[in-house]
């Protein structure tokens, strides 16, 4: 191939990865998404809520919830296999926000309280919640290489790693033959359950 041909097909290429980086912020809509790649990392910032985090098959990055209640303000940066999501003015009582990322996932989460639901998310999850409920689903307990939870204060549940616990700083670790890793911290748990 010519040097030509080769210098274009870089560019090309370049321009295309491009044209997938996007940064996107809304308040008081919903839905708010993005096209994002399966395989990639995420990282979540999330207000005091109702969360679900969702695995699916569509590749997309995408936030819902009842406009009608509040102007939540969604920030979605992505970055080729990289995004940074952050919500944040979630209002006070039962609101809930659904957010749906590809299947195959890498997840960073924090979050200060409530109740976080991690659902059909295949990938390395790591998760702090300082106040408030997880329910971690993590499949199969052999496609981890390392799980490591713990609780200041609380119960932790781990039916799928044979583990249950109460009290104060309770926590516990595993490692298999898998490839990804969980870490999870709750502070005040009521409780954290891997299922």
């Amino acid at each position: 191939m010519r040097p030509v041909t080769l210098c274009l097909l870089a560019c090309c290429s370049a321009g295309l990865l491009a044209a997938q980086d996007s940064t996107i912020e809304a308040a008081g809509k919903s839905p708010v998404e993005a096209n994002f790649a399966s395989g990639g990392r995420i990282r979540m910032e999330l207000c005091s809520s109702g969360m679900e985090v969702i695995g699916r098959d569509e590749g997309k990055l995408r936030v819902s919830y009842d406009s009608g209640r509040g102007n939540v303000k969604v920030r979605m940066q992505v970055s080729g296999d990289t995004a940074d999501l952050r919500v944040a003015d979630c209002p006070n009582g039962n609101f809930k926000v659904t957010i749906e990322v590809p299947k195959s996932s890498a997840l960073h989460v924090r979050m200060l309280a409530g109740q976080l639901d991690v659902e059909n998310v295949t990938g390395d999850k790591d998760v702090v919640l300082h106040f408030g409920q997880l329910n971690l689903d993590v499949g199969k307990p052999e496609d981890y290489a390392h799980v490591e939870a713990s609780v200041n204060s609380g119960d932790l549940e781990a039916s799928a790693f044979g583990v249950s616990k109460g009290g104060l700083f309770r926590s516990f670790e595993r490692s298999g033959p898998g490839r990804y890793r969980v870490h999870a911290h709750v502070g005040a748990a009521e409780p954290t359950v891997f299922r």
